[in-house]
């Protein structure tokens, strides 16, 4: 029997968004880590559905960098940082082998909380070689080693099924006072429906819940500001029908909480 997950709190969350009018551009930039990487690969693709928000990859979609091909993503994200062009400054630093900034991007931080408390709706994709993720990663617009991760699901089309498995932990991506600590975790229904995800994180300890139950307590979370990330990301190459699609319903979150 797993633990019930505390309550949100009382109080009105300092962030919400329904997607009813699409993002809300005072909360979201459209566009994944666009500083390294050039605005017509970067950007979303996505509608607004009746009760949602649609995620797509389309068929004509560029792949995020030429470098990481086959990779395409459509995400939004809750600020941006980057260093001046050419340089290797820039939220998540995480791959080693030489990004730097194409589009320098000035810093944004729309919601960037140093611990708090984040709860998020979603519905995954079932299309071929897709992924539906939420992160919390370092800014590092204050300092580089600031680039741990919350990673709150990474959840692969070819696992949902009656029962689901998802990844969920904490990356380190070289912040020297986290260490990497991923499992993989199965959730108990489809997670092609609509279902709620929930980080609680501050004081040397993540909480990561889904559907109103710890999934993981972690002894650590990363100590600098984190903006939030939700994207759908197509991963194996070109295939099946498209436009690939994952939901996200609701975000509602709490800085400090």
């Amino acid at each position: 029997m797993r633990d019930p997950l505390l309550p949100p709190p009382s109080r009105r969350p300092d962030v919400e968004d329904d997607f009813a009018d699409g993002p809300d551009p005072a909360l979201w930039v459209a566009h994944y880590l666009p500083h390294w990487t050039t605005p017509d690969r970067s950007a979303a693709r996505f509608d607004v559905a009746a009760d949602s928000l649609r995620l797509r990859i389309d068929e004509a979609q560029l792949d995020w960098r030429p470098e990481d091909a086959p990779l395409r993503v459509s995400n939004l994200q809750t600020g941006v940082f980057s260093g001046p062009l050419g340089s290797t400054r820039g939220t998540h630093r995480h791959r080693p082998d030489g990004l730097s900034v194409r589009t320098e991007t000035p810093a944004r931080l729309l919601w960037a909380p140093r611990s708090g408390r984040v709860d998020i709706t979603v519905s995954a994709s079932t299309d071929e070689g897709a992924m539906l993720a939420a992160w919390l990663v370092g800014t590092e617009h204050e300092r580089a080693e600031d680039a741990g991760e919350i990673c709150i699901f990474e959840i692969d089309a070819e696992a949902v099924g009656s029962s689901t498995v998802a990844r969920t932990g904490i990356k380190a991506h070289g912040d020297p006072g986290l260490r990497t600590d991923m499992a993989e975790v199965t959730l108990p229904f489809d997670a092609a429906r609509p279902h709620t995800w929930t980080a609680i994180w501050g004081a040397g300890e993540t909480v990561i819940g889904c559907e109103g139950v710890v999934v993981r307590r972690i002894p650590q979370a990363p100590d600098c500001p984190l903006f939030l990330l939700v994207d759908l990301f197509e991963v194996g190459g070109r295939g099946g029908s498209y436009p690939k699609t994952a939901r996200l319903h609701r975000v509602r979150g709490w800085s400090g909480a």
